[in-house]
């Protein structure tokens, strides 16, 4: 006989080798069935050859023949071949290529070991060793590959950046975006990259607002604190205000709005506050149930001056208001005097929907000083008696950044209620739909419009903040503004007439799906920067084992994809990417004035959607949810069953697109990243992964995995003129410092809870602090806590 002459085996032997038989019997239907499925989809053949592999090598297994295992060998080497064919060197690409089928080889090994003749047993141990050896060495090059990318050239000091608020940061941190300019920016520089590894907690502030029962599925604790003077002024989920001492966290007084549950929108979350002015000692917010409160900032008492007892409900003239339907969780801009406030509309609920008028309220006396009503632009305050604002036009649910020079406030405008189906919108609504609109603060109206989607039924509202700058040109600086978009692009305008300083352009999209005569023939695209990374195709499908990711690649084919803007379909998923939270989301980004660096955390996730129709979304009852969702909506995923009522279609969306078996997401990692960018050019300095795997894992049990695999982010980041950027958002729970000149993490801090927050760096007594909202968020799945979270160095 040859040299694969088989012996006879013991009896635990014999069964142990047929039970990996029946396995990899199994494995193999599995991938020849959906094999076969995903190959006359046009798919990858690899499957269904791998599968009759499999099939062959378990027979032969069964039969106690070592053929068996040199089958299983011929297929691992194939496998290892179309793998490295497919993503060379990329770590996460491949590891469900590999992973599953080195586990598999390794048992195969053993069990050639275990039925090869006595003579021949050491060639198949060291064939085992081996084996195991090239795959730790082959692990750990899958570590490195995982690493931060390379780092360019850091500019120096090379600008002297005014900035147009009339607070500066520093000592203080007095606005949401640190000043009305948003920049993020502080220039203390005492913790340093040199000796931030000694950082410690100074204080931990427990706010005491923990969700009800009713709530537990709906807080996101996003409140980026203000600091002035020696006080901390911080807002919870619930819109409770707290001062506390900024050297000890000692809480002054709070104030409680009482907002009830029945209010909570999709996230209970507060951002921010505004402080009103400078010399004024009075702090204004927004509450879930849409009023604004003003308190004395030193005693937390009403001002009785503001309003009515210290409140107005921004609520008066929208007529019918479904609880949870209208809420301000972003902080107001105030400009000239003028409190500039948007809130949020839930969507997808009903096209008639509250509406999405911007309004400026008198700082002092709270009294309405102008309304922008999109479809009354001749509406200049509050309608009369008989009217009403216009229902279900686009609103601003993010934060506007303000020009106290130029008396303007830049507006991130969302889109119409109904963000899927875009034929009944007005002519109006369509010029400024998910568009920056910079409104004269004095007037309520609009002096120029910058739309970064076309026609959007993606919900690609903008997000994120402007933040004004100096932009560098031949001419000498221009006041500027950089505005983030969901679709990661990255755009330079001239904050006094909108015109573009930077390069973008409008290239064809595609075309058809329900609506084919509404979609236009191109979008923008910014030349200048990007975070957006290439088109998806099949070989970006993820999984932990061929299985999963067959399956992952079996629904990317039956989707309808066209690339960037495929149009919605109903007949089939449709996908979309990048996905509704960006790109950049609410985080926005932060700038680096004096060496001119944008610093931009970012998502990388795309959504499996569908179209539903009105009378089969009416079967399956989603139309009454979408008269009073509310404080109904739970933990599902936003436009996860929003009816979209008035429309013709609900909508179906799979934010986190999920294989079947693992739950583990179909597209291969990186989820999020982190990238600096040089302001002059738009060159990227550095991009990494931004996130590890220690909370992600298989069947939903974390890994505990320091990998940097990159996961979904919200928050944003600060820059500081040490060269650090602060910065948590991600989904493990960790706060991190990064020097701005490498892009690697140089201190990081387990937080007690999920720090989907923007940090605050401000100085008191002497010493600068980090603090950070530990609170937890329920979209991202991160754990819920009340703690706020301060550090300093030693004393």
């Amino acid at each position: 006989m040859s040299s694969l002459s088989d012996p006879t085996p013991g009896r635990g032997v014999a069964v142990a080798v047929r039970i990996l038989a029946v396995i990899l019997i199994l494995i193999g239907a599995t991938l020849t069935a959906g094999g076969a499925w995903l190959a006359a989809l046009g798919g990858s053949p690899y499957y269904v050859l791998a599968g009759v592999g499999l099939i062959v090598s378990g027979a032969l297994l069964w039969g106690l023949r070592l053929a068996g295992a040199l089958i299983y060998a011929i297929v691992f080497l194939g496998t290892l071949v179309w793998a490295l064919w497919e993503v060379g060197m990329d770590g996460w690409g491949l590891v469900p290529r590999l992973f599953g089928p080195a586990v598999l080889m390794v048992l195969v090994l053993a069990a050639a070991w275990a039925l090869a003749p006595a003579g021949r047993r050491r060639i198949a141990g060291l064939g085992l060793a081996g084996f195991v050896g090239l795959a730790l060495v082959f692990s750990l090059a899958v570590y490195v590959v995982d690493g931060p990318a390379r780092a360019g050239a850091l500019p120096g000091a090379r600008y002297a950046m005014a900035d147009p608020s009339p607070m500066a940061a520093g000592a203080d941190w007095p606005a949401y975006g640190g000043t009305y300019a948003g920049r993020r920016y502080s220039p203390l520089t005492e913790i340093t990259p040199a000796n931030v590894g000694q950082l410690k907690r100074a204080f931990v502030l427990h706010t005491g607002d923990l969700p009800s029962w009713r709530a537990a599925k709906t807080y996101g604790a996003e409140n980026t604190p203000l600091k002035i003077a020696n006080t901390l002024y911080v807002c919870t989920p619930k819109s409770l205000l707290i001062a506390a001492d900024a050297q000890t966290g000692k809480t002054l007084w709070r104030f409680d709005p009482k907002v009830a549950d029945d209010w909570i929108p999709y996230t209970a979350a507060c951002r921010g506050v505004p402080s009103a002015a400078p010399g004024a000692t009075r702090i204004i917010w927004g509450t879930l149930d849409a009023r604004l409160i003003a308190v004395d900032a030193i005693t937390g008492q009403a001002c009785p001056g503001f309003g009515q007892n210290g409140q107005v409900d921004i609520k008066v003239g929208m007529g019918e208001v479904t609880p949870g339907m209208v809420s301000i969780n972003s902080a107001p801009t105030i400009v000239r005097g003028v409190v500039v406030t948007g809130h949020q509309v839930l969507d997808g609920q009903r096209r008639d929907a509250p509406s999405g008028v911007i309004i400026g309220y008198d700082a002092i006396t709270g009294a309405v000083r102008w309304a922008w009503d999109v479809q009354q632009p001749d509406l200049a305050g509050l309608p009369p008696p008989n009217r009403a604002f216009t229902r279900g036009t686009p609103n601003m649910w993010t934060t506007a950044t303000g020009d106290e020079q130029l008396g303007l406030v830049y507006l991130p405008m969302g889109n119409t209620a109904g963000d899927y189906w875009s034929s009944s919108r007005g002519p109006l609504e369509k010029q400024v739909s998910s568009a920056l609109v910079a409104l004269d603060v004095t007037t309520g109206k609009p002096v120029w419009t910058f739309q970064t989607v076309h026609m959007d039924v993606w919900d690609y509202d903008l997000g994120s903040s402007a933040t004004l700058v100096d932009f560098p040109t031949q001419w000498g600086p221009v006041p500027a503004l950089v505005l983030p978009s969901k679709q990661g692009d990255i755009y330079v305008l001239d904050r006094r007439t909108g015109r573009a300083l930077a390069p973008w352009r409008e290239e064809p999209a595609p075309q058809g799906g329900v609506e084919p005569a509404m979609r236009t023939a191109t979008q923008p695209h910014s030349l200048y920067a990007t975070v957006r990374k290439a088109v998806l195709t099949e070989k970006n499908m993820w999984g932990m084992s061929p299985i999963d990711q067959m399956a992952c690649r079996l629904q990317f084919r039956m989707a309808t994809y066209k690339g960037y803007y495929t149009p919605p379909e109903t007949k089939a998923r449709w996908i979309e990417y990048p996905g509704y939270n960006g790109g950049s989301d609410w985080g926005g980004i932060a700038v680096d004035p004096v060496r001119g660096v944008i610093v931009a955390n970012y998502n990388d996730m795309p959504n499996y959607n569908r179209l539903i129709p009105r009378k089969q979304a009416d079967k399956m009852g989603w139309a009454p949810r979408g008269q009073a969702r509310g404080g109904q909506l739970g933990g599902a995923s936003e436009g996860a069953g929003d009816p979209q009522v008035g429309d013709p279609y609900a909508i179906q969306v799979n934010a986190g697109w999920r294989m079947p078996f693992t739950g583990l997401l179909c597209k291969e990692p990186p989820y999020g990243g982190i990238a600096a960018i040089d302001l002059a050019t738009g060159k990227t300095i550095w991009d990494r992964p931004f996130g590890t795997a220690r909370r992600n894992g298989p069947f939903g049990i974390a890994s505990g995995l320091p990998f940097h695999i990159g996961t979904p982010n919200n928050g944003g980041a600060v820059v500081t003129a040490s060269g650090l950027v602060f910065i948590s958002a991600a989904t493990d729970d960790i706060i991190r410092a990064i020097d701005l000149k490498t892009g690697k993490t140089v201190w990081q801090d387990k937080l007690p809870g999920g720090g989907q927050a923007t940090p605050t760096v401000y100085e008191a007594g002497g010493r600068e602090y980090l603090v950070i909202m530990a609170g937890g968020h329920h979209f991202m799945e991160t754990p819920v806590s009340d703690a706020l979270v301060a550090y300093a160095l030693p004393k």
